[in-house]
């Protein structure tokens, strides 16, 4: 019973009402019981670090099922990534939850629907990077895996021009700096810089700063790939 409580304790917000609270429980049995009783009719709408990985967990089980099979690639990715984040022993307990969360069926939109009422639009935006990391680690992100991003995308009211932003940092094609900023090839060189300036905002590691150093280490990582996309796009254009 107690080997999920350091999360559990850390999460007695919205994350254990609804649909995700219901998945919860079952990976953590009567702990989830005792905890819930006492929220009942309290659900805090404040986002807490538990919050935001317990629903990452959720969100990343259904993704690692989408194409049918869950491979090793994937299950390192997350746990490296969940060990790298938040420390040996809270990343060893997200995979072991990770692991009952992939025994069951996941209503994605339900799930999605909750998080959006609870949680910011740069929290949001970060699930959408993890998500698609997690699909490439076997080094293919498969049709029926993108299609289900997707599909969360637009329940959790991501704009179709930031998916393909996101999207464009995992699967390249000739025009990927430029779908990363947002905008067309066409576009002029102040478009490009005001472009950038724009992203940058967006996507600073400081928007999600409340959910703790682990969370905003990994927005770092996006944000790098936003200034890549940009130093790639000023060398090719010769922009000072």
């Amino acid at each position: 019973m107690g080997k999920y409580a350091k999360w559990i304790g850390g999460t007695l917000g919205w994350a254990f009402g609804g649909p995700i609270g219901g998945l919860l429980g079952f990976a953590a049995g009567a702990l989830f019981d005792t905890q819930s009783d006492r929220l009942t009719g309290e659900h805090q709408l404040h986002t807490t670090q538990g919050d935001f990985v317990m629903s990452l967990l959720v969100l990343v089980s259904a993704v690692m099922k989408a194409d049918g099979k869950v491979v090793r690639s994937e299950l390192d990715f997350v746990k490296g990534n969940f060990k790298r984040m938040f420390g040996e022993p809270q990343g060893a307990q997200a995979i072991r939850m990770l692991g009952d969360l992939l025994k069951q069926e996941i209503p994605v939109r339900d799930v999605c629907m909750q998080i959006t009422r609870h949680m910011d639009y740069a929290s949001r935006l970060q699930f959408m990077h993890f998500l698609f990391g997690i699909s490439k680690a076997d080094g293919i992100i498969s049709e029926s895996e993108i299609r289900l991003i997707d599909q969360i995308a637009g329940y959790l009211s991501i704009s179709q021009a930031d998916f393909q932003s996101i999207k464009s940092m995992f699967v390249a094609d000739s025009s990927s700096a430029y779908k990363i900023l947002e905008i067309d090839p066409s576009a002029s060189d102040e478009e490009v810089k005001k472009a950038y300036r724009k992203m940058a905002v967006k996507y600073h590691p400081d928007k999600v700063s409340y959910l703790g150093e682990e969370v905003q280490q990994g927005a770092k990582e996006k944000f790098q790939q936003l200034s890549l996309a940009y130093e790639q796009i000023k060398k090719e254009r010769n922009i000072s």
